[in-house]
């Protein structure tokens, strides 16, 4: 069985995963539709053959970590087809992997449906703008096309620090230095104090995922930087907690504070099916204005998620009226709309 051919195909056919797991057929994902390629099923032998394969497609990255450790993130492209992000796991026993099809090239922003107003974030000067979203939202080739915007139109120095890499960006007017964790450098927190000292302009952060890794990012923004991240939460409010959540609760005052000083913009995304099944993104985006600032600053929190239902602008919309907007344009159905709303009840009386 070719690795190689499996991928061309699920490549040619639009899919954005590809599972290989044991007792089950080829299986791709479709516009968020599982498919099953044939009825054959992946024996483990089979399995093991095939991730081989990728592992030799890796420039011959080694299977230490995957068989001490139980599970492997890197990835790795084909020439004239696809890079392609891959888990590799052990389940019951036998080797299993999970393939996110990557293409080369980003398409126009406007066809993926990104608004303007999220592209023109890579204008700020300085501070914390955070893409966030559950896992498969498309927040990385969001982030791809902000950087990409950058590097077309800025001189800057942008560093990306990624586990694993997706997305890679030319040299255009910008100079762009992408670093993978576990293979460029050990970890996020090290990766991100060693940028601060490589002259960065912006620097995107692959995911706040702990606390240390938080705490020198919004330091980097604080000292005049443009950082980019990404949680995985959905709402700006639900994002605010989440961030202040990770710190102990003596630390907590000092972080809102702090929070409050760097903050930017938050920007929540999903992918929804439209009339056609086909999935689009949605978004949410909140462009932090001086009373955010306070209401971030007295921890009032929950009043931030009332200021963006009422508002209606290019750089400030609720999820539920990117979804109402949605509806009237006739791109997804009213119960689409509702299933992914974040007020169901509310925007019911809209629709």
């Amino acid at each position: 069985m070719d690795i190689i051919g499996l991928l061309t195909k699920a490549a040619g056919d639009k899919a954005s995963d590809v599972f290989l797991i044991a007792g089950l057929p080829l299986t791709c994902r479709v516009d968020g539709v599982l498919r099953r390629e044939n009825e054959t099923r992946l024996l483990p032998d089979d399995t093991r053959d095939l991730i081989t394969q990728i592992y030799d497609l890796a420039g011959k990255r080694s299977m230490d970590r995957l068989e001490q450790k139980g599970d492997d993130d890197f990835s790795f492209a084909i020439n004239g087809v696809s890079r392609f992000r891959v888990n590799t796991y052990r389940q019951r026993g036998s080797l299993a992997a999970v393939i996110r099809v990557i293409h080369f090239q980003l398409p126009d922003p406007a066809t993926l449906g990104i608004p303007e107003s999220i592209i023109k974030l890579g204008q700020l000067g300085k501070g914390l703008v955070l893409v966030t979203g559950p896992a498969g939202s498309a927040k990385s080739t969001t982030l791809a096309s902000i950087v990409d915007a950058i590097t077309s139109t800025q001189k800057k120095h942008i560093i990306t620090l990624e586990d694993p890499l997706e997305y890679l960006h030319s040299h255009k007017a910008s100079i762009v230095s992408q670093r993978e964790i576990h293979i460029d450098t050990g970890s996020y927190a090290s990766a991100l104090r060693a940028s601060l000292r490589q002259s960065p302009d912006v620097i995107l952060l692959g995911e706040m995922r702990d606390q240390e890794t938080t705490t020198v990012a919004m330091t980097a923004a604080e000292t005049g930087h443009l950082i980019f991240s990404t949680l995985h939460t959905i709402g700006a409010a639900n994002t605010i907690d989440r961030i202040i959540d990770v710190f102990p609760p003596d630390q907590q005052r000092q972080i809102t504070i702090q929070l409050s000083m760097t903050l930017q913009a938050v920007v929540s995304q999903q992918l929804v099916p439209d009339i056609s099944g086909s999935l689009i993104p949605a978004f949410e985006i909140m462009t932090v204005t001086p009373a955010i600032r306070n209401m971030i600053r007295e921890n009032k929190i929950p009043q931030i998620s009332g200021i963006l239902y009422g508002a209606s602008a290019p750089d400030m919309i609720s999820m539920d009226s990117s979804l109402l907007a949605l509806y009237r344009s006739g791109r997804i159905s009213k119960d689409t709309a509702r299933t992914y709303a974040s007020n169901p009840e509310m925007l019911g009386k809209k629709l």
